[in-house]
C-alpha cells in the first residue's frame, strides 16, 4: 500500500466528536478547494457508521453547494430519516465556516433475494494490465514542464488507465473529440474485507473522470483551455458486491452539455462484465468567456 492510500484510509477514518455527528480533514496540498470524491466518500462514511452492519449502501444522491476549504475539519452531521425493516435512510450534511459545502441522502438496504437482469454490456476495451498508467500518458503529452512535475511525480491511491484519448490528447488533436470515455481503475494494495470500504472507494474514484468526459467532447483540458469544471450534484446505485482492489472498468458518456452545465453518467464494470455500480453527475461547465458566475 502506497503512502498515498495509507493517507486516504486515514482520512476516511472519520472522528466522532458527538452522537451521530463526525469531524473529517482534507490532505496537507496546495490545492484551492476539497475534491469533491473525498467529501462524497467521507459523508458516506459518517452515515454507515449510524445503520447496522447488516445493511449497505445502496443509493447516494448529494449536491456539491459551496468550494470546500482544505485547510480546516469538516463537521459531518448525520439525519436519521428513517430506520425501517428493510430500509435504513440517512440525511448528511458537510459544514465548513457554520455554512453546508455538500448535502447528501443515502439509503441502505438488507440483502433480499429477488428477480435479476443486466442489459448493459461492457464495452470491448483493451485490458488493464496492457495499457499504461495515467502519469506515464500525461508525461508524453506535457514534457517535463516544470508546473506538472510534481502533480505527476506524487504518489496516487488510484491506478488508473485509459482505453480512451484523454482530454489533452484531444486538445492537441481535435480528431480524437468524443462524447464517451473508458478508464480502468483500481486501488493497488489488498484491502480489508468491508464492504462499506469498497463503495466508499469507489465514490471516491466516481468524481474523478466525469467532468473530463464532459469537456473532452469539445476538446477541452483543465490547464490548458480556458475552461472551469465542477461537480454540481451526483448520484450513485450500488447493484452488487464488489472489490475496489480489483479492475473496475468506468464506462462514462456525456449525452448533453449546455447553458453552462453538462451531464454525464457513467457505469462500472467488473473485469468479467458485471455491472456493479450506476452513476450520473451534472457540472458546471464554464469558460472565461462566460458572464454568470455560481
Amino acid at each position: 500500500m502506497n503512502e498515498a492510500l495509507k493517507e486516504l484510509i486515514d482520512l476516511l477514518d472519520l472522528e466522532q466528536i458527538e452522537l451521530d455527528i463526525f469531524r473529517g480533514r482534507s490532505p496537507e496540498e496546495r490545492i484551492q478547494r476539497v475534491f469533491g470524491g473525498q467529501v462524497a466518500a467521507q459523508a458516506l462514511v459518517a452515515a454507515g457508521r449510524t445503520v447496522p452492519d447488516d445493511r449497505t449502501v445502496h443509493s447516494l444522491h448529494a449536491y456539491f453547494i459551496r468550494p470546500g476549504d482544505p485547510s480546516i475539519p469538516i463537521v459531518y452531521n448525520v439525519e436519521r430519516l428513517r430506520d425501517g425493516r428493510s430500509f435504513n435512510t440517512r440525511r448528511i450534511m458537510a459544514i465548513q465556516h457554520g455554512k453546508a459545502i455538500f448535502m447528501m441522502s443515502a439509503s441502505f438496504h438488507i440483502f433480499e433475494e429477488g428477480v435479476e437482469h443486466q442489459a448493459s454490456v461492457m464495452p470491448v476495451v483493451p485490458e488493464a494490465e496492457t495499457l499504461p498508467m495515467f502519469q506515464d500518458q500525461m508525461i508524453g503529452l506535457v514534457g517535463d514542464a516544470p508546473e506538472y512535475r510534481d502533480w505527476l511525480s506524487r504518489p496516487r491511491p488510484v491506478d488508473a488507465r485509459y482505453a480512451s484519448p484523454l482530454t489533452w490528447e484531444a486538445y492537441q488533436n481535435p480528431a480524437l473529440k468524443s462524447a464517451q470515455t473508458n478508464v480502468w481503475f483500481r486501488y493497488h494494495a489488498e484491502l480489508p474485507d468491508d464492504p462499506l470500504l469498497h463503495v466508499v472507494l469507489a465514490a471516491y474514484a466516481s468524481d474523478f473522470t466525469l467532468v473530463d468526459t464532459i469537456m473532452l467532447a469539445h476538446g477541452m483540458a483543465f490547464g490548458a483551455s480556458d475552461v472551469q469544471g465542477s461537480s454540481l450534484d451526483h448520484a450513485m446505485w450500488f447493484h452488487r458486491p464488489f472489490r475496489a482492489d480489483d479492475w473496475l472498468l468506468y464506462a462514462q458518456e456525456s449525452p448533453w452539455a449546455g447553458a453552462g452545465r453538462g451531464l454525464a453518467r457513467g457505469e462500472m464494470f467488473t473485469a468479467s462484465g458485471e455491472l456493479v455500480v450506476s452513476v450520473v453527475q451534472e457540472a458546471l461547465i464554464r469558460t472565461t468567456r462566460s458572464q454568470n458566475r455560481r
